[in-house]
């Protein structure tokens, strides 16, 4: 399947067990062109348990197109207005939104800087990170977020400016990371639009990030570039990220494409 994009494996592990290692991920992964190799599983208390593996192997706790994908799946399945998925980022809420469009309660930012997490105290609404000369770096101070993964978010001018597969390594595994980090380049074109391309922490350059929208559309109000509602356009499709004032959530809509369908 696909969210504006966004690639993903999805195995139904409800009736079966799945426990690949990370050799495994990366070779379907591959197999598959996926960014995000995921299993759904059964749980006792929500519609589902969703697990999430990087393409590079390693598990990760959110995805959100990722998660849109399987509430897609789930909504049509149990014919129901709302299903709660959980992940290791908490229970989210999937719901129908209108024309085939499905939107993603991905609950509240998280701005402590333990909470990203950085390795030391600092100001997450610009972090010491620069590219290029000391003196005179061309990418520096990006806004940092957690929307249950960690994000960092430049905003530049023209975002095609920038040679993203070269610089996004050097800020995902920066010292002040000790998780590693996606790596968010947001061009603000007016209050309610941003164009948007990210490197994503274990699967590189991606044509469309959910919770990268999300942490984007958050640090640009946060600094009062934007409204707290405002259209993303990415590489693959467009989201539309919502930052509630009334209970500080952030929603995510977007569109959800069934690529092919097997059994294995």
């Amino acid at each position: 399947m696909n969210g504006a994009g966004n690639a993903f494996a999805i195995f139904d592990a409800r009736d079966r067990k799945f426990t690949p290692d990370a050799d495994r991920i990366r070779a379907i992964a591959e197999q598959m062109q996926a960014d995000q190799v995921m299993s759904i599983e059964r749980d006792t208390m929500v519609d589902s348990y969703l697990r999430i593996w990087n393409s590079s192997g390693e598990e990760v706790d959110a995805c959100g197109n990722g998660t849109r994908a399987v509430a897609h799946l789930l909504l049509a399945e149990a014919q129901k207005d709302q299903v709660k998925i959980r992940t290791n980022a908490g229970v989210l809420k999937g719901q129908k939104a209108d024309n085939g469009l499905v939107t993603i309660d991905m609950g509240s930012p998280l701005m402590g800087w333990e909470d990203i997490p950085l390795s030391e105290k600092m100001d997450v609404r610009g972090v010491d990170v620069r590219i290029g000369p000391m003196d005179k770096p061309y990418l520096a101070k990006p806004a940092v977020v957690s929307m249950g993964n960690p994000h960092a978010v430049f905003f530049v001018d023209d975002v095609d400016a920038y040679d993203i597969p070269n610089i996004g390594p050097l800020v995902e595994w920066h010292p002040l990371f000790p998780e590693g980090v996606n790596v968010g380049f947001a061009q603000v074109i007016d209050r309610e639009t941003i164009r948007l391309r990210v490197w994503e922490r274990g699967a590189g350059l991606t044509k469309a990030c959910g919770t990268g929208a999300c942490a984007a559309l958050v640090c640009a109000a946060r600094a009062g570039k934007t409204e707290r509602r405002a259209k993303l356009i990415l590489d693959g499709g467009e989201l539309i990220i919502h930052w509630q004032e009334s209970d500080d959530h952030v929603l995510m809509t977007g569109p959800v494409e069934l690529e092919m369908s097997f059994e294995v």
